[in-house]
């Protein structure tokens, strides 16, 4: 477990990622809130905590062991960017540049931004790209761990369901998938659309092993990915989320999912986010 200190500290780093977001999304009058707000901690806690990282993306002996990272769920780059920029990949004035053209920080992330291993956006394939790599991590005895971060909405796609089939097949206990089961899509509630619940049996009926959290616990999140770790089977972590986290007007509001705030709603998100 985390002790008081160290969850104090990824507070907030959290806090600073809220307001990145907000301004990043606002400044380019483009990108998606709802969706990176539910993520922050789970990312956060991630980064800060869990990931065996490269540092600063440079190619020296630890970067092959180094542990993978997916964002499936890729339009949410704003959190990837705001804690590869922390971890100190970039500089934090990069994040500015968010959608801009020429920018490294693309609407969904590109393997040309340092730290990032998986060109994503189009839902439903990074568990497939996640399976690929942690299949190819067991045939050359490499130790390193795959993550990867799913929507609930994406996890209505096929493919996703054929990733879930082929892990424990192929005996992939390297493999740690992260739902945000924030319960909202871009049409409206998960349920209304097409229903995932009971999720955590579902997942276990595919052989894998299921841990639900609090997505928004920063001790909950910490624990479930460490016990993952030590899994004999793949692991999906199931972390029940609110959209829009932080920001009252954008909580559980599909509207946010990918708008941007007028200056009146920015100036309001960042009070709250104070």
């Amino acid at each position: 477990m985390l002790n008081k200190s160290q969850i104090e500290e990824l507070k907030d780093c959290c806090k600073e990622n809220r307001r990145n977001i907000i301004k990043m999304v606002y400044n380019a009058q483009s990108g998606h809130i709802g969706g990176s707000l539910s993520s922050v901690e789970i990312m956060t806690v991630l980064f800060h905590k869990c990931m065996k990282l490269a540092p600063k993306w440079i190619k020296d002996k630890n970067f092959e062991t180094r542990d993978r990272f997916v964002l499936s769920k890729g339009h949410v780059s704003p959190i990837y960017y705001c804690n590869l920029a922390q971890m100190g990949y970039f500089p934090k004035e990069e994040l500015m540049t968010f959608r801009k053209l020429g920018s490294r920080l693309q609407g969904h992330p590109a393997t040309f931004c340092p730290g990032v291993d998986a060109a994503t956006g189009s839902l439903g394939q990074g568990l497939s790209i996640a399976c690929g790599m942690a299949m190819g991590l067991k045939l050359d005895n490499n130790p390193a761990n795959v993550f990867v971060l799913l929507g609930d909405g994406e996890l209505q796609e096929g493919s996703v369901w054929e990733a879930f089939m082929n892990a424990p097949l192929r005996k992939l206990d390297n493999l740690i998938a992260i739902i945000d089961r924030n319960r909202l899509q871009i049409d409206g509630c998960t349920e209304d659309i097409k229903a995932l619940d009971n999720l955590p049996d579902k997942i276990r009926a595919f052989n894998w092993n299921v841990i639900e959290i609090d997505g928004h616990d920063i001790n909950q999140i910490y624990v479930a990915i460490e016990l993952a770790k030590s899994s004999s089977k793949p692991t999906a972590i199931v972390a029940n989320t609110i959209k829009g986290k932080g920001v009252s007007f954008m909580e559980n509001n599909a509207g946010w999912h990918g708008k941007a705030p007028k200056k009146e709603e920015f100036e309001k998100a960042m009070e709250e986010l104070k």
